[in-house]
């Protein structure tokens, strides 16, 4: 599995006062990575520093690690 989201980043940023208008209307993010984080897919590590900038928090406030089961059975 690998990396996945600990909180849902868009929630976290909306009730930080960063709602997609504001986040568009800015440019804190393109389009494509905020359709990105409604899907849960990854998005690049500079749009990680952006969202730990603007939630005032570490990498690892967001991410985790989630160990992959055919690989810790090799």
């Amino acid at each position: 599995m690998g990396l996945k989201y600990r909180i849902n980043l868009l929630e976290e940023l909306k009730a930080s006062g960063y709602n997609t208008n504001r986040i568009r209307k800015e440019k804190l993010m393109a389009e494509a990575t905020l359709q990105n984080l409604r899907a849960g897919k990854p998005i690049s590590w500079a749009n990680i520093e952006r969202c730990c900038a603007m939630l005032n928090c570490q990498p690892g406030d967001i991410l985790e690690y989630v160990p992959d089961e055919e690989k810790e059975g090799e």
